[in-house]
């Protein structure tokens, strides 16, 4: 694996992918990267979940979850998807140690926010305490 100038726990970005496949929550972590237009984030989700069910449905394994990671030599995407469809997808540096511990706090998070009476389940998330709790669940401090 190359180097990276980012460091070994840099999460780079989170998408938070309904059942249906719409981005509801999209937000980049590291300094630097290339700049995505919210058009982009939408394009990439909604095709990472069509990836994500073609593999679920092609997979020799019944029941597969589908994807869980796709790694490659500069960025590792990580997958968590909940009993309900609703997908969290971490990208990090390949070398980082926990993604999937970053992504069960980022459950967590969101499940927490779920329980906001004005907040209605598989819309797009425009809080910023929910974007601070998400800073806090991905950084782990």
């Amino acid at each position: 694996m190359s180097t990276n100038a980012h460091g070994s726990q840099t999460a780079f970005a989170l998408w938070i992918i309904n059942k249906a496949g719409g981005l509801i929550y999209s937000r980049t972590y590291a300094d630097g990267l290339a700049t995505l237009t919210s058009n982009d984030n939408l394009i990439l989700a909604s095709t990472f979940h069509s990836i994500h069910a073609i593999a679920s449905r092609i997979s020799p394994v019944p029941r597969s979850s589908g994807i869980h990671s796709i790694e490659a030599d500069s960025f590792k995407m990580s997958c968590l998807q909940t009993p309900t469809g609703i997908k969290f997808v971490l990208s990090t540096t390949p070398a980082h140690p926990s993604p999937d511990a970053v992504l069960k706090r980022v459950y967590e998070t969101y499940a927490d926010y779920l329980k906001d009476p004005f907040y209605t389940i598989e819309m797009p998330i425009r809080s910023e305490v929910f974007e601070q709790k998400m800073a806090v669940a991905v950084r782990g401090h």
